[in-house]
């Protein structure tokens, strides 16, 4: 099968937006949001997922669904991907820190809408193939580092949002600690490979957070640096 022309690839993630925003109204019962904002719609439609997954995989960059990416771990899906990004209520002017570069689909949307993203993979060969490819794709606004998302980036805080792409039993306290007053925490929790849901919550003046749970989602579980799969 001859590579798909970059016209054909435009039409296919064009499709994709209309199958996100299908979805976004069929699960508004629990997300409470009935359309995604004219910012992460945008995002979405311009970024080229295909240039986050490897060159054989090319053919599947537009379906609505998760793929792997090696090391035992995935690129989300499409809807899931905008439907946290929403979740974060971002300003052109917030930062961001995003727990688990992965390819690095997730961190360019959140660098379409937020004024910088700091983002920390735990596995160095992922860090690196993102960091190079945002690069290739013109972000500066961007800093990715390989290291321990559980402990956060102490010296980067206070954020203005927080996203974590991968599961855990609860928030890290770190990032909890280094979440600004009225941030906002995206987060998938539950027990690896077991029920989890998506939660977002916003944190109090107090230092507390007020948490709602949004949807049930699997992801792959968040992991230490040290102990990231081969």
């Amino acid at each position: 099968m001859p590579p798909k022309t970059e016209a054909e690839l435009a039409r296919e993630r064009a499709r994709m937006v209309d199958e996100i925003e299908v979805e976004v109204r069929e699960t508004r019962k629990w997300t409470g949001r009935d359309r995604l904002s004219p910012r992460v719609i945008a995002a979405m439609a311009k970024i080229p997922r295909h240039r986050f997954l490897a060159p054989a995989d090319v053919a599947y960059a537009y379906l609505n669904r998760p793929w792997t990416i090696g090391f035992g771990q995935t690129i989300s899906q499409p809807y899931i991907v905008a439907l946290m990004t929403e979740l974060l209520d971002l300003e052109p002017d917030g930062r961001v820190l995003e727990i688990g570069t992965g390819s690095g689909y997730q961190t360019a949307v959140l660098a379409e809408i937020a004024f910088r993203v700091y983002s920390i993979e735990a596995v160095e060969t992922l860090a690196e193939r993102a960091r190079a490819r945002l690069s290739e794709l013109g972000y500066r606004t961007i800093q990715v580092r390989a290291g321990d998302g559980h402990e956060g980036w102490l010296e980067l805080a206070p954020f203005d949002a927080v996203i974590v792409t991968a599961a855990a039993e609860r928030a890290p306290p770190a990032l909890v600690a280094q979440l600004g007053p009225g941030g906002r925490l995206v987060i998938p929790v539950g027990r690896p490979y077991e029920s989890q849901t998506l939660v977002r919550a916003v944190k109090n003046d107090d230092g507390t957070l007020a948490s709602e749970n949004v949807l049930p989602v699997a992801f792959v579980p968040m992991v230490s640096k040290g102990n990231e799969p081969r």
